[in-house]
């Protein structure tokens, strides 16, 4: 059986109305981004009680992240919580998760999205949906995502935006100053 049928038969179960189950961790189960499309279809189910999700290790890419997106918009989703911790990710998928925290059905209060290659493109993205006043995020962890000093000033507008709900940021890099 591969991987994607068992998260298929995960996801169907999960879309039961008498499924209770509030907390899902597929860490390093060897996934890639398409097993997103189901997670993303239980997610939008309006039986799911999915408040946290932990897919970390895994290889889900931008396009993944993508399809979460997806199903974190929409108006079922009670998904509160989100760990895609080194999980083959770029600046790119920034863009679908800052649309997400920009989205008035998202509940999504916790964010860890560490050990990816997430750059300051990618923080800049994130930092435009924490300015949004539907955002609920309260927590973000950027641990180790190859960014530079120039991140600092990204975060600093979207913690000076009135806004902005975070109570706690982790970035926990190496940061690379430019020398002047």
């Amino acid at each position: 059986m591969t991987c994607r049928t068992q998260v298929k038969l995960i996801s169907d179960g999960l879309k039961s109305p008498s499924c209770q189950l509030k907390i899902l961790r597929l860490t390093g189960c060897k996934l890639t981004g398409q097993c997103c499309e189901f997670v993303s279809s239980v997610l939008q189910s309006s039986n799911s009680r999915l408040t946290e999700l932990d897919m970390s290790d895994n290889d889900l890419q931008d396009s993944g992240v993508k399809l979460l997106s997806d199903g974190l918009k929409s108006p079922n989703c009670p998904l509160e919580k989100l760990s895609l911790e080194t999980c083959k990710l770029t600046g790119q998928c920034c863009e679908f998760v800052s649309s997400a925290l920009q989205s008035s059905n998202s509940r999504l209060t916790e964010l860890d999205m560490s050990r990816n290659e997430l750059q300051d493109s990618g923080v800049k993205l994130i930092s435009d949906g924490l300015k949004s006043p539907s955002c609920q995020l309260k927590i973000l962890r950027l641990a180790d995502c190859a960014l530079t000093g120039q991140c600092c000033e990204f975060v600093a507008s979207a913690l000076q935006s009135s806004n902005s709900p975070l109570i706690e940021l982790l970035i926990l890099s190496a940061l690379v100053v430019n020398p002047t």
